[in-house]
């Protein structure tokens, strides 16, 4: 179908098949592009320092790093990377914004871990900002409540180092493009 089709509806209950053919033909490039774009928003956590150790990208890195070198899987390892992504983008809800990111790619339990890391990873410094540093507590029934608290333990709490020698963005760029399909 030719991207040159113009739509002229104006309301969706106005398209036509031609209108979906061509909207489906442009979807399949959108999606095909994901890789490229989750790879330029983890480039700009590559920036300052914002009061940590390594930049947001380091620390990405290096978690996907212990990770991959203690045999989780790559879907673990794609999750440890791109589990802060959304920091640049929403600061104080980044787990919502890369939970919506991996979750058409992950399980559920791998999708549930990154949504709730930011909660889980409290446990090792809110009470030095006045939060409950047990808050995760409320989520003890839940059946991802290990994986997630081992994540944090493991991985994501401990990945401010800077003299850890992490892959490169481009060690995992052929892992992100795999995961996302394209």
């Amino acid at each position: 179908m030719s991207s040159q089709h113009v739509p002229t509806f104006t309301k969706f209950s106005e398209s036509t098949k031609q209108d979906w053919d061509n909207i489906t033909e442009l979807y399949k490039r959108t999606q095909g592009d994901v890789a490229n774009q989750v790879l330029q928003q983890l480039q700009k956590l590559d920036g300052e320092l914002d009061g940590y150790p390594v930049t947001r990208l380091e620390h990405s890195l290096q978690t996907a790093t212990r990770a991959e070198r203690d045999g989780k899987s790559m879907e673990y390892v794609m999750c440890a990377l791109l589990h802060d992504i959304g920091d640049s983008l929403a600061p104080d809800n980044h787990e919502a914004v890369a939970a919506a990111i991996i979750k058409p790619f992950v399980s559920d339990a791998h999708h549930w871990m990154v949504a709730h890391h930011g909660i889980f990873k409290g446990y090792y410094f809110w009470q030095h900002i006045g939060l409950n540093q047990n808050a995760r507590d409320a989520y003890t029934d839940n059946p991802h409540y290990e994986l997630t608290a081992e994540f944090c333990a493991k991985y994501d709490q401990v990945s401010f180092d800077p003299t850890y020698e992490s892959h490169t963005l481009s060690y995992y760029e052929p892992h992100l493009r795999a995961f996302f399909h394209c």
